[in-house]
């Protein structure tokens, strides 16, 4: 029995693009004669079938959603995805939800499984694997068929969609800038790898607002921790070793973690300390001190991604050659609470 083969093994096998090939096998005009023959063959030889996403989405809508996000543990998420079930059950569609558990391997399966005819288009924030791999060619196979796509908070500018995000650079900004007009001086980061896009804003926001106000910038103050959940070793040894009188932490877990260690060392939040995080959910509320957070508006960006989806599901003319895709930004803004108030 041949194998089954996809878009992908034809364009890797004939050193061509995704979207050659599928324009080859649909006898587009676009394609040289010679290069429709030579992928039409191999489709043949191979007994390629296209995915049947394509053919139910040009023939009817299932009104279903499909939304993929990288943690159900992160209140950021959960918020997100309450104001897309919101959003899309008002207009009728039902929402089937799958974790990537920041896998990039679960990520691939899960758009494969939605993808078989059962759902009208996706809405999803890239795992971690998945930025860490820089590898997006699950995602160009999708919207070369003409599924709708949406990213949110964690996106790319290597696929041609549209994307829901907030001001992380500006955000960033005003946190820091907070403390240094509170009288900080010396103010931590704490953060993730690089890979993640909205951590890289977010320090590009902690850097300009320091050199805006003329504080020197020291890399001893930055802490660059690994995406797992048993890297607290690490971060207590950062906050033994360091002087500081603020630190910015690109999430919750980070703040509340933070808030932990500075008073295991004897240090009052925010007396000694003062400490911001982003996400303003459960934890910062809970916290003692409680948290100054950026808040990230998780529900309002659900909701704009769904109404973006949602739009484009039901344009009169979705497979348009050269659609115009929108990239809308959600204002983030602080909660202040004890963390920084004293």
């Amino acid at each position: 029995m041949k194998r089954k083969i996809t878009l992908k093994d034809i364009a890797r096998e004939l050193d061509v693009s995704i979207s050659t090939v599928s324009k080859a096998l649909k006898n587009s005009e676009e394609i040289s004669r010679d290069t429709k023959e030579k992928v039409q063959a191999f489709a043949k030889l191979y007994n390629y079938r296209p995915n049947n996403i394509a053919i139910s989405l040009k023939n009817k809508r299932t009104k279903n959603i499909g939304v993929i996000i990288p943690d159900i543990v992160h209140h950021f998420f959960t918020t997100v995805f309450r104001g897309i079930e919101k959003f899309a059950n008002a207009r009728g569609y039902n929402v089937i939800v799958c974790i990537s558990d920041e896998s990039f391997d679960k990520e691939v399966i899960n758009m494969e499984m939605l993808a078989n005819g059962s759902i009208d288009g996706f809405i999803m924030a890239l795992s971690a694997g998945t930025q860490l791999k820089n590898d997006y060619n699950h995602l160009r196979e999708v919207t070369d068929q003409g599924i709708p796509l949406v990213l949110f908070d964690r996106v790319t500018d290597e696929i041609a969609c549209d994307k829901v995000v907030i001001n992380d650079t500006e955000a960033a900004y005003m946190a820091v800038e907070k403390m240094i007009k509170d009288g900080r001086k010396r103010i931590a980061l704490v953060t993730t790898e690089g890979h993640f896009n909205v951590s890289v804003k977010r320090a590009e926001g902690y850097y300009k607002a320091l050199k805006d106000h003329k504080l020197p910038v020291d890399e001893d103050l930055v802490l660059t921790l690994p995406n797992t959940y048993d890297n607290e070793g690490i971060s207590k040894a950062f906050f033994e070793k360091i002087d500081i009188d603020g630190v910015l932490c690109v999430n919750e877990i980070y703040a509340v973690r933070s808030i932990r260690h500075l008073q295991d060392q004897g240090k009052k939040v925010p007396e000694d300390v003062a400490v911001i995080g982003f996400t303003d959910g459960i934890l910062s509320k809970l916290a003692n001190p409680s948290l100054t957070s950026v808040a990230q508006h998780g529900e309002r960006m659900g909701e704009m991604a769904a109404q973006l989806l949602i739009e484009r599901i039901e344009a009169e003319n979705p497979y348009e050659k050269d659609p115009v895709y929108r990239t809308e930004v959600i204002k983030a803004s602080i909660v202040e609470r004890e963390s920084t108030n004293n």
